[in-house]
């Protein structure tokens, strides 16, 4: 047999479980202990010297290439590296760095390639903190935010001005689940050869099992750990994968803004990374049950999700993506705040909370038309946001149900 196949398994199942494992000579343990360190001590300053370079992409015998060995505790450590190493084999990148959360993954990815002066493209279907930072700091320090039309594809070429220097994707959107055109926007973006312009795009919807976000143009992919891998609702993580012409520049900026990751979350993410196959698989059909069901419902004017056959963003999604996450949304016909309220307040397998991506299913009132500035939002408010967990789909559907009549209770 190729030991080379054995060594690099090519199906992402195989993946999830073995990608980014230390030798097993080392520790003997089948995952990777956790690392709790600030002080790394050395024994001489000729290798303090060694690792000082290594660390910081100094090495003589290949200039520029980071090193992941023991230096100081904010830049990493085994623990950390395992992780990274999984997720840059699952998104097909260069390398990886993680972060203290999805939004300083956003945040570090954005400082990494903008400066005063500089102009920002951002779906306006965009994660709403993301938003919020544009706006609020990137704008204080003379970076100017336009946000398109996330069906724009190779148009946003007419967007691009000689101050744009990153855009910014999401696919599909928080609320909304718009799929965009990714791989449209990045050969529009990639043929103006007067300038650099460096794509990103928040991963974290379909996850890095189900999305490839730089097999389709994309120079980062990011994505909160928090959700999908980590999987259980108690960790905040981010990450960001990048190809490697990009990545000394990110890997810089994110030493210097100090967002390191707690080697306990690092382990406990990589621990829910190991069973992120089997974990994606359910929440999708379960998804796609309760999705098909309530678009039988005639208090329901439209349902959002991409996997969807009417859905208008099934066919790309179909090419593009290799499975969905279970975040989903509806409209509803002509309802009230109030009687929205009546349904979220009194369910029993779908809790009100925002931060999707575990085991659990969520619920919580959603309105678009407050997040949005470049296209028009046309259905009624509020809508509703769920999340589709792992529980059995006819105690989902159940407990939607009574939701509803809760909705035209007078």
């Amino acid at each position: 047999m190729n030991s080379s196949k054995v060594n690099k398994p090519s199906r992402d199942s195989t993946k999830v479980v073995h990608s980014g494992k230390e030798d097993v000579s080392i520790h003997r343990t089948v995952n990777t202990p956790v690392y709790r360190a600030s002080t790394i001590l050395f024994k001489d300053t000729d290798e303090v010297e060694k690792a000082f370079e290594d660390a910081y992409g100094k090495s003589s015998d290949s200039p520029g290439v980071f090193k992941k060995v023991p230096f100081y505790g904010r830049k990493g450590n085994p623990t950390s590296w395992s992780l990274e190493r999984a997720l840059t084999e699952l998104e097909n990148g260069y390398d990886t760095v993680l972060t203290s959360s999805g939004l300083a993954a956003v945040t570090t990815s954005l400082f990494s390639f903008l400066k005063k002066g500089d102009h920002l493209l951002v779906t306006d279907t965009v994660y709403e903190p993301t938003r919020h930072f544009c706006d609020k700091v990137l704008r204080k320090y003379g970076i100017e935010t336009t946000y398109y039309d996330p069906l724009i594809g190779e148009k946003i070429s007419e967007l691009i001005r000689s101050s744009t220097k990153v855009v910014f994707m999401e696919s599909p959107g928080s609320h909304t689940f718009e799929i965009q055109d990714v791989p449209g926007i990045c050969k529009a973006i990639k043929s103006n050869k007067n300038q650099e312009i460096v794509t990103m795009i928040d991963n974290t919807w379909a996850s890095p099992l189900y999305y490839k976000p730089l097999m389709h143009g994309v120079d980062l992919s990011i994505g909160s750990c928090t959700k999908y891998v980590v999987g259980h609702s108690d960790v905040m993580l981010g990450s960001i994968t990048s190809v490697e012409k990009h990545f000394p520049k990110l890997w810089h900026t994110r030493q210097l803004l100090g967002v390191s990751a707690s080697p306990d979350d690092v382990y406990l993410a990589t621990r829910g990374l190991r069973t992120l196959s089997v974990r994606m698989q359910k929440h999708q059909e379960n998804a796609l049950i309760i999705a098909e069901w309530l678009s039988s419902r005639e208090e329901i004017e439209k349902v959002f999700y991409p996997p969807l056959k009417d859905d208008p963003g099934n066919k790309i999604w179909k090419r593009d993506f290799l499975g969905a996450g279970g975040l989903m949304s509806f409209a509803l016909k002509n309802v009230k705040e109030n009687a929205v309220n009546r349904m979220i307040n009194g369910m029993k397998y779908f809790s009100l909370g925002f931060s999707w991506g575990g085991y659990e299913s969520l619920i919580c009132a959603s309105y678009p038309s407050k997040s949005r500035t470049a296209t028009n939002w046309k259905f009624n408010e509020p809508g509703i946001r769920i999340h589709v967990g792992l529980e059995d789909p006819e105690d989902l559907i159940n407990d939607l149900e009574a939701g509803f009549k809760r909705l035209h209770k007078s």
